[in-house]
């Protein structure tokens, strides 16, 4: 699918004012979101990132400093795509789905200031991670009650079916209505993924990710 009317549409995101990321975890704005919010700050968006946990339970790179370790990866990371500013905070990694959603809720409205457009993974949390599904979640109520827009950020079916075939893997692929590929370049992208060397070191799903995926991400744009 021609990457056009997704460039188009991620350039009229831009113009219409400040973008915050809402995230689970530290590296979820670089491995997932990366390549679409260093596009929106090469068209002049003020990008911020609000992440609701550190990271601290991921089996990858785990050492006793593990949080310490992921946020300075996040803010180098954050640093090369652009982005103004980064929240992080310390709900539980991998019981964020079982935090208060108004905790949340109130996490993000915190954070807000005059962010026109909240950047998310898609609905079902891309992988399926109930962090990331609780994450979006949050960002779709806030956005539903201040009237804001919501750019979905996932993957294409044929992308997904080909991760689930080859790794045992639970992606979901980002469909339906209002689904567009938008043509990126992965350098900046890649060179955020690079700064989260705890978790990049060994992840051949995410390289797989990448390859499958090429010079093509997929957006939805929900409007207020």
């Amino acid at each position: 699918m021609d990457g056009t009317t997704g460039n188009l549409r991620l350039r009229e995101v831009a113009s219409r004012g400040p973008v915050l990321a809402v995230v689970a975890h530290p590296d979820d704005e670089s491995f997932g979101l990366g390549a679409i919010l260093a596009s929106l700050a090469s068209e002049g968006a003020e990008v911020r990132v609000l992440c609701l946990t550190r990271g601290e339970a991921s089996t990858l790179g785990a050492a006793v400093d593990l949080a310490q370790v992921r946020r300075g990866e996040l803010v180098a990371a954050a640093d090369l795509l652009g982005v103004r500013d980064v929240v992080l905070l310390d709900h539980p990694d991998g019981g964020l789905n079982e935090v208060d959603p108004a905790i949340l809720d109130a996490a993000v409205l915190d954070v807000l200031g005059a962010a026109a457009t909240l950047v998310v993974f898609e609905v079902n949390g891309v992988t399926g991670h109930p962090d990331h599904r609780a994450a979006t979640a949050a960002a779709f109520r806030v956005a539903a009650d201040q009237g804001l827009n919501v750019v979905e950020w996932g993957v294409a079916p044929t992308v997904a079916d080909s991760l689930n075939a080859e790794l045992g893997t639970e992606f979901a692929g980002l469909d339906g209505e209002g689904a567009v590929d938008v043509d990126v370049d992965r350098k900046v992208q890649s060179e955020a993924i690079a700064c989260h060397e705890s978790q990049a070191t060994d992840n051949p799903v995410l390289l797989r990710r990448l390859e499958l995926s090429g010079s093509v991400d997929r957006i939805r744009i929900r409007r207020a």
